[in-house]
């Protein structure tokens, strides 16, 4: 049995994000929220709280959570905002924002 969490069109870059999920990957989820809770990075703090919705969404389903370990979790990019920046000479140039979709699964371990 499985508990899912998505977080969508996050205003961080999945490159970013993707570095603190690779710390949480196949981790207990206590173990999981304490790692998050020391990582000094910006995404850590919007996975922590993914993770609080996944095991809340376990919980829901009468799983035990004492057992809960990180299963999948991955990063996809959503749609890139572009801004532009006014540059010397009347020129434009680009800045993309981009945004992400996180997706975290937990499962119970046998």
């Amino acid at each position: 049995m499985e508990a899912t969490a998505k977080v969508t069109f996050v205003r961080i870059a999945p490159r970013k994000v993707q570095i603190v999920l690779d710390l949480i990957r196949n981790q207990d989820a206590e173990k999981a929220m304490a790692i998050l809770k020391y990582t000094p990075k910006a995404a850590s703090e919007v996975v922590a709280k993914l993770l609080k919705s996944a095991i809340a969404n376990a919980e829901n389903k009468n799983m035990d959570t004492s057992k809960l370990y990180v299963a999948e979790c991955y990063a996809c990019q959503g749609p890139t905002l572009k801004r532009i920046r006014p540059r010397a000479q009347g020129r434009a140039f680009r800045i993309n924002k981009k945004t992400s979709h996180i997706t975290l699964v937990l499962k119970e371990a046998e």
